[in-house]
């Protein structure tokens, strides 16, 4: 984004405004693509999905004009959103409630792994190659990984004549064909365990919170270390990147730990890690600039505990929802959470450009606070 503004002549409230207008078609394309993939082969939707990014990527890297942007980041979002939605599905109907806090935390890993990868290259072609190579270089990365997730992903264990997941952790020996639901079915089911449930209307809200912090970091603190604390552009992305890495083994530790120890319970590792959150964030405020390790030491603390969360809210709605409509429910949550880019994006840029940057961390400590009160009231639920 600095090199954006440079280059461009792009202000922040233009580039937040990318942010939200992606954030937010992001959102609807998971909740409406949810419930397409629920009857969708996983393979083909993901599939596809990456690939119409990775063009989008290559599209954006060739424009220059505002509108042309906006429109190919507007598309961007949408075909992004096609990513989640088939996951779920995979990981609901290949692995078992008790055992989805972890297989679900190792593959939450790739939210971490991908970030750090990009804010250290994304930082090295910038400095030596322009913007537009940090949308080409992950662009031709995704059409590569694309073609190697249709050769191997599959949809279902019975795609393979093999047993339902809940079948084989009980010891079942019969393999029987299942039918799929009619849809009429399908929409008693959305409406009974999704949308009528106010369980998950509550970690849709708290999701939304927890999204507002989360992409705060992401999306801004290369820049506000860059311009604020006045680190190098590479320094300022590799700071950022470990905010990604620390962020790695707390929703792996999250996971574990509700599984393990709370029994599927995933709400009080939520509050205890949004309560970390909110400490650190409230002495990351006043601090002055120390150093390199200080720093990273910081953002890395906010990774950690702000991931959690994020990650165990698919694992609770799935629970909820039932490995039928995990895709549906978790399209629904991850609306809400990509709608936070109304005040993570142009809200924040605004905010910055009339306030300063000390406007961003009472917006990260009034939405941990709201977070925390959204998963208080789940109570014993989840």
């Amino acid at each position: 984004m600095p090199l954006m503004e440079k280059d461009l002549g792009i202000g922040k409230a233009q580039l937040g405004g990318f942010l939200t207008t992606h954030g937010v078609i992001y959102g609807l394309s998971k909740f409406l693509n949810g419930m397409v993939a629920d009857r969708s082969n996983a393979r083909t939707f993901l599939t596809f999905g990456l690939m119409m990014s990775a063009l989008m990527n290559f599209w954006f890297g060739f424009s220059s004009g505002v509108l042309t942007l906006g429109i190919v980041w507007v598309l961007n979002g949408w075909f992004q959103g096609m990513g989640f939605p088939p996951c779920a599905r995979v990981l609901s109907h290949w692995f078992a409630p008790n055992e989805r806090g972890v297989k679900w935390g190792i593959w939450n890993t790739s939210h971490q792994v991908g970030g750090f990868v990009i804010l250290w290259l994304g930082g090295w072609l910038g400095q030596h190659y322009g913007w537009r190579a940090i949308f080409w270089v992950p662009a031709l990365i995704a059409v590569l990984v694309s073609f190697f997730v249709y050769n191997r992903l599959r949809d279902t264990p019975q795609s393979l004549g093999l047993p339902d997941v809940e079948d084989y952790a009980t010891g079942a020996t019969v393999v029987t064909e299942r039918q799929e639901e009619p849809d009429a079915d399908f929409g008693d089911r959305l409406r009974r365990k999704v949308f009528g449930n106010p369980y998950v209307w509550l970690i849709c809200f708290a999701n939304f919170f927890v999204y507002v912090v989360r992409y705060v970091f992401f999306d801004w603190w290369p820049t506000f270390l860059h311009q604020e604390r006045h680190f190098e552009l590479s320094q300022a992305g590799q700071l950022t990147s470990y905010f990604e890495v620390a962020g790695l083994f707390g929703s792996l530790l999250a996971g574990f730990f509700s599984d393990r120890f709370l029994n599927g319970k995933r709400n009080p590792v939520c509050l205890f890690y949004l309560f970390c959150t909110l400490g650190i964030i409230l002495f990351y405020r006043p601090m002055p600039v120390l150093g390199y390790w200080q720093e990273a030491a910081a953002v890395a603390a906010v990774g950690f505990f702000i991931y959690g969360p994020q990650f165990l809210v698919g694992v609770m709605v799935t629970d909820i929802a039932g490995k039928e409509a995990a895709a549906s429910a978790i399209g629904l949550t991850g609306f809400f959470g990509y709608l936070s880019g109304v005040l993570s994006g142009y809200g924040l840029g605004r905010m910055v450009e009339l306030y300063g940057w000390d406007a961003s961390f009472q917006l990260t400590i009034a939405c941990t606070v709201g977070a925390i009160l959204c998963f208080a009231l789940c109570g014993r639920k989840t």
